[in-house]
């Protein structure tokens, strides 16, 4: 439509506006022409109450309009009463007092009304009408607002209520005053639009003053609007508690980030109004570096550190001590407390910054080998069990003491012979400075089978054992008890290693026993070279056997 058109059309509306505020009045006072009066009671009779007007009959009042709340009257027969003419009856003027005080009210309102001066004031409902509401400000003076000027989302439900309404229309013969709601909404939405379009448009940062803290956030005013600043957008901390940082009518810089018409909600940023401080410490801080901080808070998976420029850091729980069996953070640190940590990770474009208190302190491995050595014995406790063993804690570290170095009974596991809690005797049998392990051994604080076994046999003995194990290089034998042995291939002789198997009883010599290392190596060629010496030597004692009674012998 063209602003020709529009003019035209504004000018069509008003027209009927008019119009329809005259009928609209007709409704609301059908007497509107008749003015008060002074009139004179002349007589009270049952419920009514007679008036002289000046005019040929007696004007009728009700009785009740003369009457206070407890019933008691107000005035009495020959007394002069205000009254307006309201209608007629048989005949007969039908007048009320009320009436007459609501239009002098109003009389005098008009009177004294200044167009452009007191235009909006708040009003209640009094009554209401075919043609809408009749309202009354505090002083009492009477108003029409029109169901076309309500602008109320439910109107249904409007009892006890004030609201601001301004003045449209003066009727100054008929003393009458049209007023609209929606005249106010419609100018506050207008004013709001232009607010909003002026604020929206604004790239720098604009002043405005807290209205409402919330869990949530808080709604600041500028210029007149209201906005919502999210408390994801109070610090470049992340999401903080409002009330802890700012109290209702502060003033803080913000900027528009949003504007979602639909719903006229306007989104604002204080720490998009302050310098970034990521962008100051992208060039200043690195990974390594040590920096002093306070703990400003303190969860069950780690530790909030401020740095002091509007940037926390997160110190996880892992990275607060060398000890794994930290049960919470606050165990070790406190809120407030202020701490040198070394910074183990950077990243400006997510915004994190993870530090660490552990690198700072002395490593619990480095201050263990410094004081233990392999071979010592030490009392731990068992921290945990596994599948394959039991982490033993000694000191502030932890050692590994695997299945096979349990016990000597290779059927014995960690998980049969200990519990979470038990305190062990251990003997260090290895550390690994590189991988920062230590292996543990509780089988060596005893003699082993191996050691036992050596006690009742030596070398070169000829001893018997069944088929363990079969390898590609070689066999292992049960001699007894735990106590095993190996043939290598080549020490095999003359059995066919393919043919044996797992069960089968073996004869062999001894080569040798080696008690440190719990080891023992058997040689079937060896045997028969023993038993070919041992033939020779009879040989050699009983001249008349022969050589083939010998062979013969050995054949059998």
């Amino acid at each position: 439509m063209n602003e020709s058109n529009k003019k035209v059309q504004n000018n069509i509306d008003d027209y009927l506006e008019e119009e329809n505020f005259e009928q609209l009045l007709e409704a609301f006072d059908k007497s509107r022409e008749n003015a008060t009066t002074q009139g004179v009671i002349v007589e009270i009779k049952n419920d009514e109450v007679y008036v002289d007007i000046g005019k040929k009959s007696e004007g009728i009042l009700a009785l009740s309009e003369i009457q206070d709340e407890k019933g008691n009257l107000l005035f009495n027969v020959g007394d002069s009463i205000k009254i307006a003419v309201i209608g007629s009856r048989n005949g007969k003027p039908l007048v009320s007092h009320k009436k007459a005080l609501k239009k002098e009210k109003i009389s005098e309102f008009i009177k004294n009304y200044k167009e452009g001066e007191n235009d909006i004031f708040e009003v209640k409902i009094m009554s209401k009408n075919k043609g809408g509401l009749i309202v009354a400000n505090e002083e009492g003076v009477e108003f029409f607002l029109p169901k076309s000027q309500y602008n109320f989302k439910d109107s249904n439900n409007l009892s006890n209520k004030t609201f601001k309404v301004k003045i449209i229309k003066i009727d100054k013969e008929g003393q009458s005053v049209v007023v609209s709601r929606k005249k106010i909404v419609d100018d506050e939405r207008k004013k709001r639009k232009e607010l909003i379009q002026n604020i929206v448009g604004q790239e720098e940062a604009i002043e405005g003053v807290i209205k409402k803290i919330t869990t949530y956030g808080m709604f600041v005013d500028v210029g007149g609007i209201d906005g919502l600043v999210h408390y994801s957008e109070i610090s470049y901390k992340g999401p903080v508690n409002p009330s802890t940082l700012y109290k209702e009518g502060d003033s803080v810089p913000v900027k528009v980030i949003k504007y979602d018409k639909e719903r006229q909600h306007l989104s604002l940023s204080i720490k998009a109004a302050l310098p970034d401080p990521w962008g100051e410490i992208k060039d200043s801080l690195e990974v390594g570096d040590t920096v002093k901080v306070i703990v400003s808070n303190i969860e069950s998976y780690g530790a909030f550190v401020d740095l002091g420029n509007d940037i926390e850091g997160f110190l996880h729980i892992s990275e607060i001590s060398w000890d794994k069996d930290i049960k919470h953070p606050k165990d070790y640190i406190s809120k407030g407390q202020e701490l040198d940590v070394e910074v183990i990770e950077i990243d400006s474009d997510e915004r994190r910054l993870r530090v660490s208190l552990r690198n700072l302190l002395s490593k619990p491995f480095d201050e263990f080998i410094k004081n233990h050595k392999a071979g010592e014995v030490l009392e731990g406790v068992i921290t945990s069990i596994t599948a394959f063993g039991a982490f033993v804690k000694l000191d502030s570290i932890e050692g590994l003491l695997h299945n096979e170095d349990a016990s000597w009974d290779r059927n014995d596991k960690c998980k049969d012979l200990y519990k979470v809690g038990d305190k062990i005797n251990v003997k260090i049998i290895k550390i690994d400075e590189e991988k920062q392990k230590i292996s543990l051994s509780t089988k060596e604080l005893s003699t082993s089978p191996i050691q036992e076994y050596a006690k009742n046999h030596k070398t070169g003995e000829s001893v018997k054992g069944v088929v363990r194990d079969i390898k590609e290089f070689g066999v292992f034998v049960e001699l007894s008890k735990n106590v095993d042995a190996l043939i290598h291939k080549e020490d095999i002789g003359n059995l066919d290693l393919s043919s044996l198997k797992i069960g089968d009883e073996i004869e062999a010599a001894i080569v040798f026993i080696d008690e440190k290392k719990n080891r023992i190596r058997l040689s079937v060629k060896n045997l028969l070279k023993i038993k070919e010496r041992e033939a020779l030597n009879r040989i050699n004692k009983e001249d008349k056997m022969t050589l083939g009674d010998i062979i013969k012998e050995q054949l059998t």
